[in-house]
């Protein structure tokens, strides 16, 4: 999995508009993985961390209100964006879907291009490297179009690990991030690495950011991991 590529769970019970949404999906760059209903989704989301949720409110068994509900009461997955598709336009409807946690909220039949559009607005508050944002942190701007860093207005060379890692870092500047998570973010979750070739990388990155001088700005948090200030 590419750390440049959001990863985008649909949860549909219907396969032709599973297959609209996927098609459109892959289209705009997202990588997508599907469950059929949603109990599925929520195995799914455990097994395969997305960043953001497209969720079919009408589903048999558990629907997707209930599944909603169950991952905005999980400190773990609260903060992934959920996107609720739904037939009901009742205005008391969309209330109960945004109060049950919901980030968003689409009535259908929707226009694709105008869901793609809310995709992208929820993953710029979540992962705004992965829609072209530049990220600014301190002298530190991240270019993530041009692939570009600066530090005090001065180019910095970053290999393309390190250029990961510190998009990561900028994306949510102070977070604490375990070695782990810096795996599964920035080498995929397909990928073997031991958890050692994360530091050697973090050792590349300081050394990248205090080329031209500066202070090293990335925080070593003992026991837990690294931090971006």
């Amino acid at each position: 999995m590419s750390a440049e590529q959001p990863t985008v769970l649909v949860v549909e019970d219907e396969p032709a508009q599973r297959e609209v949404l996927t098609y459109n999906l892959e289209a705009e760059g997202f990588r997508v993985i599907r469950a059929e209903n949603g109990e599925e989704g929520l195995i799914m989301v455990d097994e395969d961390r997305p960043d953001l949720i497209v969720l079919d409110w009408m589903m048999p068994n558990v629907s997707g209100i209930e599944v909603c509900r169950r991952l905005k009461s999980r400190g773990d997955t609260r903060s992934i964006p959920v996107i609720m598709l739904s037939a009901r336009s009742e205005e008391v409807d969309r209330v109960r879907g945004l109060e049950t946690g919901a980030d968003d909220y689409v009535i259908k039949p929707y226009s694709v291009v105008e869901l793609m559009a809310r995709v992208r607005t929820q993953l710029r508050r979540t992962r705004p490297a992965t829609v072209g944002v530049k990220l600014e942190y301190e002298d530190i701007v991240l270019d993530a179009e041009t692939h570009k860093v600066f530090r005090n207005e001065k180019s910095l060379k970053l290999g393309p690990t390190e250029f990961r890692l510190l998009t990561t870092f900028m994306e949510k500047p102070g977070r604490v991030w375990s070695r782990e998570q810096l795996l599964d973010r920035v080498w995929g979750r397909d990928i073997y690495v031991d958890t050692r070739t994360v530091d050697v990388h973090i050792g590349r990155l300081r050394k990248a950011l205090c080329q031209h001088g500066g202070e090293d700005p990335v925080r070593t948090v003992r026991g837990a991991g690294y931090a971006l200030g």
